[in-house]
């Protein structure tokens, strides 16, 4: 192997191309203890010596193997050896996949993201590394053609996720990273799973992968990746169009205009022009309706190309019912959800953050408690019921009240401000929830809501000296009417 072709090099490109680290960067690695991980780290210690940027790890203990706590084991002592911070955290996902009625798959996936995006607000990294490699990029294009996926399905993996999550290795091959492994003596650790073939991604790499290599030629992850990279940037041009397209049809304000807030004109993309859409070419229309069915559902999981055919079929008087219970009804010209909730009032605040703040609309009351910068006795994060924030950094009275247009901050560990809207599209909060939420502002910043993570501004650093804790419960229950059964 030249030096051109060297791992190093291959990574350094990726890198470049995709603009993924940049001088400064922290980067948190996902570590899982395999080859792929295991080389990334290595790699990316290497690529320290040209680009400056700090470099932390983070294991997640999905607790479904035998030798799940041998392997965060393993990593931890091997991130002392190399003088990496390591973070680590262990989940039940088998009882969270019940709970979730989830496969263990997605309620896998569900835990690690929210495990290594928290793990990076709490190591101050502004990106998340994980190891996914050409071979993956292959096996998964391979898959989704196999279940009927769409442009953006065959897109693949994407380099990067939000300027966040970061794929060095998507140019490097499962060959070329063990050949680094074993010219480099990497010790790693082997999970067995990966040859259990009841799962479709096995059968997909144990078995259809090498098939095609052998009768059809070598090469298939290189062709595969190119594909997915062809459409990923055609997906991009056409999506931006469709978004231009569907504002037009659900009657949002153009780029620099806003609807009066509670007035007629705010719709939230809850509704859609039935005749305009139908006279959109098929591809563009599709679009349309699968960003209108993610302004109602908050998300796409669930949804497939019959149900989006089924809502551009729609005549007037007809109803269907898609996934988790969404109905779409059209009436007239007009394609509506008909059981969601009219958005809440809008609701102001001010508290000292002293006593208890109760807000009715968004179902839960909130207390505040102020403590010195040490960690002992607080309890369990979790951005969903707690923020953490420095005191000496907030202005009292706080604001506390429901989102408006436009909002934007940025979550602690991010690398710029973002659209307050995007964030919860993107956390899957469905947007009936959206409206209620209630959005804590010092001043004019906005500093956190439920959910989300605390603003980069707020956060506690090593130099905080006294902390302010936001906690998050429920509204306390009427009490049941005297001689009630």
């Amino acid at each position: 192997m030249t030096v051109r072709d060297s791992p190093l090099a291959n990574l350094r490109r990726t890198v470049a191309r995709h603009s993924l680290i940049r001088p400064g960067d922290k980067v948190l690695v996902a570590w899982s203890g395999g080859p792929d991980s295991t080389a990334l780290l290595h790699l990316l210690l290497e690529l320290r010596a040209e680009i400056p940027f700090e470099i932390a790890a983070a294991h997640f203990n999905h607790r479904l193997r035998p030798a799940a706590d041998a392997d965060a084991a393993f990593v931890r002592r091997e991130a002392a050896r190399l003088g990496i911070p390591c973070l680590t955290a262990r989940r039940d996902v088998r009882a969270f996949a019940r709970a979730r009625k989830l496969n263990l798959e997605e309620a896998a996936r569900t835990l690690r993201y929210e495990f290594l995006r928290k793990a990076a607000a709490r190591a101050g990294a502004s990106k998340i590394a994980t190891g996914h490699t050409l071979d993956d990029q292959a096996e998964t294009v391979l898959i989704r053609l196999l279940r009927g996926s769409g442009p953006r399905g065959l897109s693949g993996i994407h380099p990067t996720v939000e300027g966040t999550i970061i794929r060095p290795l998507l140019g490097l091959s499962r060959r070329e990273i063990l050949a680094y492994g074993r010219r480099n003596k990497l010790a790693f650790r082997r999970d067995e799973t990966n040859a259990d073939l009841r799962y479709v991604r096995n059968r997909v790499r144990l078995r259809l992968m090498p098939y095609l290599e052998r009768n059809f030629g070598p090469g298939l992850a290189s062709s595969l990746g190119r594909t997915a990279e062809i459409l990923r940037d055609e997906d991009g041009l056409l999506e931006t169009f469709a978004a231009r397209t569907y504002a037009r049809l659900a009657g949002k304000p153009k780029q620099g205009e806003s609807a009066r807030e509670g007035g007629p004109g705010r719709r939230e993309g809850a509704a859609l022009d039935a005749r305009r859409l139908a006279g959109l070419p098929a591809a563009l229309a599709r679009r349309c309706v699968r960003q209108f069915l993610r302004d109602l559902k908050g998300d796409l999981r669930k949804i497939g190309f019959e149900d989006v055919e089924a809502v551009r079929g729609l005549k007037d008087g007809e109803t269907v019912t898609l996934p988790d219970g969404l109905i779409v009804r059209r009436k007239g010209d007009r394609l509506a959800s008909p059981d969601r909730p009219s958005p809440p009032a809008a609701y102001l605040y001010l508290w000292d953050g002293r006593g208890r703040l109760p807000i009715p609309a968004a179902g839960a009351v909130f207390s505040g408690r102020r403590f010195g910068s040490a960690t002992r006795g607080r309890p369990a994060y979790d951005d969903g019921a707690l923020a953490f924030c420095d005191l000496e950094a907030l202005a009292f009275p706080l604001v506390v009240r429901t989102r408006r247009d436009g909002d934007r901050y940025r979550p602690c560990g991010a690398p710029g401000r973002k659209k307050l809207k995007e964030i919860l599209r993107a956390k899957r909060v469905p947007a009936g929830e959206r409206s209620a939420l209630p959005v804590f502002c010092s001043g004019d910043e906005i500093v956190w809501a439920p959910g989300l993570p605390v603003a980069e501004k707020f956060k506690v650093t090593a130099r905080t000296t006294r902390v302010f804790m936001i906690r998050k419960s429920g509204l306390p229950r009427p009490p049941a009417a005297k001689g009630a059964a």
